[in-house]
């Protein structure tokens, strides 16, 4: 019998492990019991949570390669390094803007939120006879909580635009050129945020909490969540990545039974789409989104990568790598540094004991040439927006770059389903509010009427002269030809009124999820 095999350009991807002296030894990695990946990368360097005593820290390291050596730096860090340490309490995670390779933001147990910048000098000389350590400096410090900071998260379009999760169980945005008060407060979680992800053009925020919600934000206009759902049955933690521009939203998290599971949802009522149990293992699976619509799945504990391709709204299993070093955390290079001359289309960094491992996921082919079937254009550095536009109302599709010649490009990312940034007509917590939505939310009765009866759409109302009582035969094709317009409009405007009135459905959840607490906070008093 015949057997019919998927095809797929990705099928036969494999990870690859540069030599040993390619990645970097001797790093004391934190021992905190926070749920966070431990390492983030730019496209130039990494930072790594570290344990230090009498504070908090992190290090800030060149970034590794598993093709080569790094230049001018030692495989084996010195015992004692620079470090990041302004925090005065544990450093729980680190996050690189996606606008700048050399900017990189921290959060502490001590409430506060960090902005560094790195300078290329900082690693000249390591472990050089004479050569003393200089710690960096923070160029900006916030306060954003009396309690622990758990995530930080860049915008991905626009620039200098910082989320925040704390353990007063918000979100907060921040424009970091005037930090002195967040500009949005996502509200409503019953417990500490464990992860949280913007869709491509950050709109929309999703979170996932340790309540076991699923929950979607208006990003500007702030208050709860405009759509919440039960999430994985099991307390252990759960994770969310955003599919890119399929609209799309993957999580990982435990059932009752504490089987691990990979769930996919749809955004527009965040429906659960499919669920797939991964096995029993007790790691907590950490999610990465690939461009190339692949789903890498990594598990703290575990020595294996899983990756998986979304294709015509399924799920596929790729293939696996396998390793017997366990993963206490791990991050993915930005795409737009990848090797694309050794066909690498994701490169991960592995942290494993005190050892940071780079290992690159390669499409094995014989030509030298760019590969562009393999390689879509990758989100680029060049930021959609600036900060003020993104919190006046301006949403911009992200920056693409072109990986054979560096051209930069516009995205056609739309979400039309999603949440718009349109204020609520509540008092939230947001400063300052966005721009009012121009147009009326629902649909002008004509339109419906038109719509609904094929003889009232004959007669445009702004060109009565089109239709005459008495036709001839070209007369009548010249007619045709008009009403087919005029229907085309008509039903424009129609797709018009019902995302508007998607828009007023989604404003109305929130006002009453905002009346539901206020009246819980009467009866509470």
């Amino acid at each position: 019998m015949s057997r019919f095999v998927r095809p797929s350009k990705y099928r036969h991807v494999f990870g690859q492990i540069g030599k040993k002296e390619y990645g970097i030894e001797n790093a004391k990695v934190s021992n905190s019991a926070w749920d966070t990946n431990l390492i983030a990368a730019s496209g130039r360097y990494i930072s790594l949570n570290w344990n230090a005593s009498g504070g908090g820290a992190f290090a800030i390291l060149p970034l590794p390669s598993p093709f080569q050596a790094t230049p001018n730096f030692p495989y084996k860090l010195p015992d004692i390094i620079p470090l990041a340490r302004s925090h005065t309490a544990p450093v729980l995670d680190t996050d690189w803007s996606p606008h700048n390779d050399s900017t990189v933001a921290s959060g502490g147990e001590d409430g506060k939120v960090m902005i560094w910048k790195v300078e290329s000098s900082s690693f000249e000389g390591w472990g050089e006879e004479g050569w003393e350590p200089r710690d960096f400096d923070p160029v900006l410090r916030i306060d954003v909580s009396p309690r622990k900071i758990g995530q930080v998260l860049f915008h991905p379009t626009a620039e200098n635009v910082l989320a925040t999760a704390s353990g007063e169980y918000t979100v907060k945005l921040w424009d970091l050129a005037n930090p002195e008060s967040a500009k949005s407060v996502l509200t409503g979680h019953g417990d500490s945020v464990q992860s949280m992800a913007f869709n491509p053009a950050g709109t929309v925020l999703v979170t996932t909490c340790r309540d076991r919600k699923l929950r979607m934000f208006d990003a500007r206009v702030g208050s709860e969540a405009v759509r919440v759902t039960d999430g994985h049955s099991g307390i252990k933690g759960a994770r969310v990545v955003w599919m890119g521009e399929n609209n799309n939203i993957a999580t990982t998290g435990f059932s009752k039974m504490s089987d691990r599971q990979l769930s996919v949802w749809e955004t527009g009522g965040l429906g659960n789409i499919k669920t797939i149990t991964i096995d029993q293992s007790s790691g907590i699976v950490m999610p990465f989104w690939s461009d190339n619509n692949i789903l890498f799945l990594a598990g703290k504990g575990d020595g294996n990568i899983r990756y998986y391709e979304w294709e015509s709204d399924t799920l596929y299993a790729l293939a696996e790598h396998k390793s017997n070093e366990p993963q206490r955390g791990m991050c993915f290079l930005p795409r737009r540094a990848l090797n694309v001359f050794d066909c690498e289309i994701a490169r991960a960094y592995k942290i494993t004991g005190s050892y940071i491992e780079p290992i690159a996921f390669i499409v094995p082919r014989k030509a030298d040439s760019f590969q562009s079937d393999i390689f879509p254009p990758a989100p680029s550095s060049e930021p959609a927006m600036s900060a003020a536009e993104f919190f006046s109302g301006k949403t911009a599709a992200p920056k693409l770059v072109n990986l054979e010649n560096g051209s930069t490009s516009s995205s056609s990312y739309s979400a039309p389903s999603l949440p718009t940034p349109t204020p609520a007509p509540t008092k939230t917590a947001s400063a300052p509010a966005p721009t009012p939505a121009p147009a009326p939310v629902s649909p002008p009765s004509p339109v419906a009427a038109k719509a609904s009866s094929p003889v009232a759409a004959k007669v445009p109302e702004s060109q009565p002269a089109a239709v005459t009582p008495s036709r001839t035969q070209s007369s009548q094709s010249a007619d045709t030809s008009a009403l087919e317009e005029e229907n085309t409009r008509l039903a424009s405007e129609l797709r018009e009124a019902r995302e508007k009135i998607r828009n007023l459905e989604l404003q109305v959840e929130a006002i009453r999820a905002n009346a539901r607490k206020a009246a819980q906070t009467l009866l509470d008093e």
